[in-house]
């Protein structure tokens, strides 16, 4: 009997062996018995060929009616076909290529066998495709014992590869099963005994041959438990060195730079702000290195309605037009761009009434710059202004600023006067489609001031301190009461008669310089009503004081979370390093950090604060003064805060002393890279990483406890409601033609729609390629086996060149269909985007380079076709393009796999959620967890091969408790010689390292 760390070359040859190494990464008889077969097939009762159900394993007894070899691809391929027949009905056998040699000998006329395989149906016949068959004896009784023995058996299905079949596998697994005997049993026998699980070597044995179900049963409890209790001794005991590492206590420190900090804020935390803060603060003050884990968009909170009005140089948009580049103007009168947009899925939404009548929406986290009398502006939240919202005598408490004035441009021509453009509206007798033209609202400060004059002096009287216009029509009172307000002033309209408005006007003064000084008028909040559920987003702005402008009512909008924890471990005489994934982000955070703290940044520079420090730049593009400056004030402690990129790890780079490293989308940078910028620290800094969707190894490691989770709240679900719907091609046809009505109905209304394909469809596209490489392909497990009909058979992905012609001249006959796609010149594209993004055409038939950078608001609806061949995650991306405006938007993923396939199980349950942190656990159904010990992302080189995360989290919870338990008992694990065996097993020294690392 061999053991278990017998080479497999010396029981099964050379030849076997090395396939089994180099595909499978199968080395000794012990990793050959944790090999688990992936699932079991039931071959059944035996079966009439003519009650063959499609698409299930069939088994059936069966004489071969006829055989015949026959050629195709133009003499080049061969297949056998043979024809069998029970009396019932016939069925058709194919096999291909190489494989025809054997079955074309012994299949032979007259001959009888059982035949086991998925029944499928080719050119209108039902067919196995390369199935399993065993001969059978000409006697009639034998033949029979032989079929029922066969029938019932459950036959293990391995985790293969092209180079190796499951049932290969199985041979080879026969010819090691024997020294499952020699296994040694980690388990202590008090929990084998309390949990009643079997021993080790009964669970090998009925894994691999189960003689039932409840065999199968048995064993997978057996071996789940082995997996994730010998994994928690080893998080256990890691977690125990840790506690014991001599970190730094970052102890808070009362007038430092991070209450300076607080002070200057214009506004307050929101709650999940400070809970996470606190988390992170208590963290950090313990004498062991901190290993958090922050999960949540930076934009988490103050959020708008899509359909909320946001001021730009050229007019207003909506909020769900809005885009990282989007130029905006911000309360000051000065322009900045948007450099974060969050979608927030569906909140509850409030509307701010105002003195002068207009109102503006928003979630009840969202931050107004506000004044009372005899004070300064302050920020409130909408919660604190509706607990707050009057003084004693019932009237408005607050009132909000007006914005500066700011010239506008929408590039119209404005060929008349200005202030004639004003008389002439205001004296033409009041027409009902009267309207300020676009190119005289969206004007310069002057030009606008002109308009309102003309439309005062003549339409207009005198009342107070204000002016009356009355009898005006109901298009042009908005669009008065839309200048005065853009011009810093109060307008109020009043029903009048006949559908007609009565606009009171109060301007402010118009200074000597042609500037308007507003700052006495401010308008009144007189109500906080309740509006109902609503899509919304937030969007932060490039600019001091992280303001804009929405329909002349400021706001203010940020998050520090992490900035927060790095001022406060510089408080304690510590430094801080933030490293970003790429120099544009590293300089973005650089960026934002230095202008939040303001004259914060500017330690020991002319005009800095006092209690200031310094904020640096290191990337790998910077010039070498530069970068030999900031290595200076690294070393010297004279920088605080280093902001950087893959740069930061360079041996060059020394610090006075490294109090806490900040990962930013930690799943861009492997465990080395991180680990070389943690070993810069004295002591071990404390480690905090950020991101904004889980990803399926982080996940992972969060289930296994490896890193304690902070959670911002409310994340994003989705920039505006997307309905998503799984369209059945195949099973359904009319559901195809169904989600083409729905493009029509949409393009109908007024919106417009894409078609995703995965390829392009010309030329110069490749042949279709086999399995994926990785967890799919050769070295993956879990892929279906396929047969070579499969191979030859199976057409390629559909194609955008052909969709778009079938479509243009089919169910979307009549619509402006265009094709986008990679292979076009950059202008042929650019053109497409423009044509399409200005309305000029209805669908939009491309390829995945829609994923990213593509914002059409007025796009609503979403068809793709072969959806199953693409990967969760890019069809969350692909289906965030609709549903960006006001509007709903609708996604509809086609596929022609079969109902109970895997595939429309993924689809399936995509469809059901828009929540990014549900859509990574079914990724990580998918993906599996990567190698939870090694350095590995994602599944090709898992440790784990009978646990999931996803559904064993149960037993990871009780697994952790036990060993958390045994190892304060016994660090060392003295007493469990076995248990130490199996963690040197699971730990080769590759994986000690990192997990020293962590």
């Amino acid at each position: 009997m061999a053991a278990l760390d017998e080479p497999l070359k010396k029981i099964l040859g050379g030849t076997t062996a090395k396939v089994l190494a180099e595909q499978l990464d199968l080395h000794t008889v012990g990793d050959l018995l944790h090999h688990y077969p992936r699932r079991y097939a039931e071959r059944g009762e035996l079966t009439r060929l003519a009650d063959l159900p499609l698409d299930e394993h069939v088994t059936v007894v069966a004489q071969v009616a006829d055989s015949r070899v026959l050629k195709f691809n133009a003499g080049r391929g061969q297949r056998l076909e043979v024809t069998l027949t029970d009396g019932s009905g016939r069925l058709q056998l194919v096999f291909f290529g190489k494989g025809i040699h054997k079955p074309h000998k012994e299949l032979l006329p007259g001959r009888r066998a059982m035949f086991a395989g998925k029944v499928s149906v080719f050119n209108r016949k039902l067919q196995l495709a390369h199935p399993e068959y065993e001969l059978l004896d000409r006697d009639a009784g034998d033949g029979a014992d032989a079929a029922s023995a066969f029938a019932h058996q459950l036959m293990p299905i391995y985790p293969a590869c092209q180079q190796m079949a499951s049932w290969k596998i199985a041979k080879a697994v026969d010819a090691v099963l024997p020294s499952a005997q020699d296994a040694v049993d980690p388990l202590p026998e008090a929990l084998r005994e309390g949990r009643a699980l079997v021993p080790l070597t009964e669970a090998l044995l009925k894994i691999h041959r189960p003689g039932s179900k409840a065999d199968i049963a048995d064993a997978r409890a057996r071996l789940k438990w082995d997996e994730a209790f010998v994994m928690q001794v080893a998080l256990a005991r890691r977690r125990l060195a840790d506690n014991q590492l001599p970190a730094v206590a970052r102890k808070l420190v009362k007038q430092g730079i991070l209450d300076a900090f607080d002070a200057k804020l214009p506004f307050t935390l929101t709650d999940g702000q400070q809970k996470v803060s606190r988390e992170i603060f208590d963290d950090l003050a313990t004498e062991h290195p901190m290993h958090r884990l922050l999960q949540g968009e930076v934009g988490s909170g103050k959020a708008q309605p899509l359909d909320a009005l946001v001021l730009t140089p050229r007019g207003f948009r909506p909020m769900g037009e809005m885009a990282v580049g989007t130029e905006v103007v911000v309360p000051s009168g000065e322009t900045a761009v948007v450099d974060g947009v969050f979608p927030q899925g569906e909140r509850e939404v409030w509307q701010l009434v105002l003195s002068d009548g207009s109102a503006v929406e928003c979630d009840d986290e969202h931050l107004w710059i506000v004044g009372t009398r005899g004070t300064g502006d302050r920020v409130l939240t909408t919660r604190e202004l509706r607990g707050d919202l009057l003084r004693a005598d019932g009237q408005p408490k607050w009132s909000i600023a007006a914005a500066v004035p700011v010239d506008l441009d929408d590039g119209g021509d404005r060929p008349l006067d200005p202030y004639l453009v004003g008389r002439r509206l205001g004296g033409d007798g009041g027409s009902p489609e009267d309207r300020v033209p676009d190119a005289y609202r969206h004007a310069s400060v002057k030009d606008r001031l002109a308009v309102v004059r003309g439309l005062l002096d003549v339409g207009g009287r005198p009342a107070g301190a204000q002016t009356v216009c009355r009898g005006v029509p109901a298009h042009l009172a908005a669009d008065l009461a839309w200048l005065v307000r853009s011009l810093g002033g109060c307008a109020q309209l009043r029903p009048g008669q006949d559908g007609a408005y009565s606009v009171h006007v109060a301007l402010p003064d118009t200074a000597s310089t042609g500037g308007i000084d507003n700052t006495g008028f401010r308008r009144a909040v007189h109500a906080v009503e309740h509006i109902g559920r609503k899509p919304v987003q937030c969007i932060s702005v490039a600019h001091p004081d992280r303001a804009y402008v929405t329909d002349h009512f400021t706001v203010t909008h940020n998050t520090m979370v992490a900035l927060r924890a790095m001022l406060g471990v510089v408080d304690s005489g510590g430094q801080a390093a933030m490293l970003a994934p790429t120099e544009v982000l590293a300089q973005q955070h650089h960026r934002s950090i230095t202008e939040m703290m303001g004259e914060l940044a500017e330690g020991g520079m002319l005009g800095g604060a006092e209690q200031g420090t310094k904020v640096v730049l290191l990337t790998g593009s910077m010039g070498a003064a530069a970068r030999r400056q900031a290595l200076l004030d690294l070393v010297t402690g004279e920088a605080g805060i280093v902001v950087g990129t893959h740069a930061l790890i360079e041996d060059k780079v020394q610090f006075h002393d490294l109090g806490l490293v900040v990962v930013d989308e930690q799943h861009r940078f492997g465990v080395e890279q991180r680990d070389a910028l943690r070993g810069k620290g004295k002591q071990p800094p404390h480690l905090l990483v950020m991101t904004a969707t889980p990803i399926p190894r982080t996940v992972a490691m969060t289930v296994f406890g490896d890193l304690e989770t902070s959670v911002l709240d409310q994340l994003p679900a989705g920039r505006s409601p997307i309905a998503s719907h799984v369209v059945p091609a195949k099973d359904k046809p009319h559901f195809l033609a169904r989600a083409w009505e729905r493009v029509r109905e949409e393009v109908a209304a007024g919106h417009q729609g894409y078609v995703v394909c995965p390829r392009i469809g010309d030329d110069e596209d490749e042949a279709p390629k086999g399995g994926k490489k990785g967890a799919s392909g050769a070295k993956g497990a879990a892929a279906e086996e396929r047969s070579p009909e499969d191979a030859e058979e199976k057409r390629p992905p559909l194609a955008v060149l052909d969709i778009a012609e079938q479509l243009a001249g089919g169910p979307l006959a009549g619509l402006r269909v265009a094709v986008l796609h990679g292979r076009m010149a950059p202008d042929d594209k650019d053109e497409v985007m423009r044509s399409f993004a200005a309305g000029e055409l209805d669908v939009l038939v491309a390829t995945t380079v829609i994923e990213v950078g593509v914002n059409v608001p007025n796009a609503t609806a979403m068809v793709i076709m072969d959806a199953d061949r693409f990967g969760v995650s890019q069809l969350h991306q692909l289906r965030g393009r609709v549903g960006r405006g006001s509007a709903p938007g609708l996604c509809l993923l086609v596929s022609e796999m079969p109902e109970a396939s895997p595939a429309r199980a993924r689809l399936a349950a995509v469809a059901g959620t828009l929540d990014g942190f549900e859509l990574s656990r079914i990724d990580l159904e998918q993906r599996r967890e990567g190698d939870v010990l090694g350095q590995a992302q994602s599944g090709v080189r898992s440790s784990l091969r009978m646990l999931t995360v996803i559904d064993d989290e149960e037993i990871i919870a009780s697994a952790r408790e036990e060993a958390t338990a045994l190892v304060t008992d016994d660090p060392e694990l003295t007493g469990y010689p076995e248990l130490r065996i199996a963690l040197s097993a699971l730990l080769d020294e590759e994986r000690e390292q990192y997990l020293d690392k962590g």
